[in-house]
């Protein structure tokens, strides 16, 4: 297994295991978002305060006062917590897990006076673990022809022991970790000090940690909001796409080189497409262009403070459009003014430290890697060159450009026939990175290669090549420690995207 990078590489550590346990509560959370968007528009739509208020659909007394259990309280008490333990045990135990843990669930559910969405982030999966552990006790043991007896009993006992624990223990305890939380967001938003957690999220944003904060607490207490509020300012506070939309407008003005040329095309993924990732290269390359995401990430958390704005619900992808679709009724101001306030502060702090460092950044333009070089050399020449695309395939097969500086492993691995991009939750910017080389591969007349993406806790060790964004590569080795690995600093726009194509070509894919 060889592993490359833009870059050369950095321990994990921490930071490693903090991104591991994001992705996890991601994971739970993303594939059910869908679920979250359509209890935001149902409530949105047909609670007695909405546009269209239907008392059988939103849960509200009757003229003649029947009263109504609705779509909203339901859906928001056992669908959507339900779901997440049933993705959290698949998970960790397949469907087996994912049955107990959603069985084990229900106690919690039930036992609690509020949504249940911490609970059902670590029943679940509890729940499930609990369940390879029993069926390892007699694992080989049962006769032939009692399996799925003893299979069935088993995981239906485990979930009801599971689910009395769950009523009369756990619902308590997470009930008070829950109040505890709300109540502390409140004295933040009290106190007037709860832009001060952009010091935290907009860091974390940047080396791919937010996982953990926005779906281990911003998520679950922003529906609780939402139910007894209609809106969360919550929801807002790492999705909103204003400081990265200035970055990258700082960066199509007073930027240099390709990071200026591949700044506005990266503004439409951000913002209209919701992919912040996109400009994570960017301030990774001018690292104290992340004092800018923190300053508008404050200036948009404190403006929808000051105007009491906030979603219906997740805005997932982080897009302008997705934003705008959830915000509540009444906030369309203030969720506005946010996102445009965020980005002119992050938009001023950035254009400072581009035009301090442009001179600087302009005698270095030229520097670059051998790909970047040759690509630069055709460009003046007017056409592709045959004895360059040769010096770069040799430089490829023999592990040139595409091996990291100072890294000794020789350049071997198995033949090419799968390339996966893998990212935290899979969707975002590993599905963008896909359809670029794709697009490239198609382009040089190579059909026997696949390219996909996918998240990096699905990774299997089959796959042939795996690229990734340089922070998640230890992760995504531990995954697919067979596989030849690349590391890219963009996913929009990396040099060893040409290199993959040429590795290909000399080894005589097609």
């Amino acid at each position: 297994m060889t592993t490359t990078s833009d870059t050369a590489k950095r321990p994990g550590g921490a930071r490693v295991a903090v991104q591991r346990f994001g992705t996890f509560l991601s994971g739970m959370i993303m594939p059910n978002i869908a679920a979250f968007i359509a209890w935001g528009f149902i409530t949105a739509l047909f609670i007695e305060a909405g546009p269209f208020p239907v008392p059988a659909l939103g849960g509200f007394p009757s003229p003649d006062g029947t009263e109504n259990v609705g779509l909203v309280g339901p859906m928001i008490t056992y669908l959507l917590p339900l779901l997440i333990a049933n993705q959290g045990g698949r998970m960790v135990y397949d469907t087996r897990g994912g049955v107990v843990g959603t069985i084990a669930t229900m106690g919690v559910i039930v036992g609690a006076g509020i949504p249940m969405f911490i609970g059902a982030m670590i029943m679940g999966p509890l729940a499930a673990w609990l369940m390879k552990q029993v069926d390892r006790i007699w694992e080989g043991k049962v006769k032939a022809g009692f399996e799925m007896l003893v299979n069935n009993f088993s995981a239906g006992i485990l979930g009801l022991l599971l689910a009395l624990a769950g009523f009369y223990a756990f619902a308590p305890a997470v009930e008070f970790v829950s109040n505890g939380l709300e109540a502390a967001v409140n004295w933040l938003v009290l106190a007037g000090l709860l832009p001060l957690v952009s010091i935290l999220v907009e860091p974390g944003k940047i080396l791919f940690l937010n996982n953990a904060i926005n779906h281990g607490v911003f998520t679950p207490l922003g529906v609780q909001q939402s139910e007894e509020t209609g809106k969360s300012i919550l929801f807002l506070i790492e999705a909103n796409p204003g400081p990265g939309l200035g970055i990258l407008l700082a960066f199509a003005i007073f930027g240099v080189g390709m990071a200026r040329a591949s700044a506005p095309g990266a503004i439409i993924i951000q913002f209209f497409g919701g992919i912040h990732e996109i400009y994570f290269p960017y301030v990774l390359m001018k690292p104290l262009l992340v004092f800018a995401a923190i300053a508008g990430g404050m200036a948009g958390v404190a403006t929808n403070v000051l105007f009491q704005s906030g979603l219906r619900a997740p805005a997932a992808p982080g897009s302008i459009i997705a934003v705008l679709l959830q915000t509540a009724n009444d906030s369309y101001v203030g969720v506005i003014l946010s996102v445009v306030i965020a980005a002119t502060v992050s938009f001023v702090i950035s254009a400072i430290i581009l035009r301090a460092s442009r001179k600087r950044d302009l005698a270095k333009e030229d520097a670059g890697d051998l790909s970047a070089a040759i690509a630069r050399t055709e460009a003046n020449k007017g056409k592709e060159s045959g004895v360059l695309q040769g010096l770069q395939a040799e430089g490829v097969a023999g592990g040139a450009g595409l091996v990291a500086e100072g890294e000794q492993a020789p350049f071997e691995h198995q033949p090419i026939h799968s390339i996966v991009f893998a990212c935290d939750a899979g969707m975002g910017s590993s599905a963008m990175g896909a359809t670029v080389l794709r697009n490239k591969i198609k382009k040089a007349g190579i059909d026997s290669v696949t390219v996909t993406n996918a998240a990096i806790a699905n990774l299997r060790d089959d796959i042939d090549l795996v690229v990734t964004h340089r922070d998640l590569t230890d992760r995504a080795k531990q995954q697919s420690p067979n596989a030849l690995h690349i590391s890219v600093e963009n996913f929009m726009n990396s040099p060893k995207y040409d290199e993959i194509i040429h590795l290909l070509e000399s080894e005589g894919v097609r």
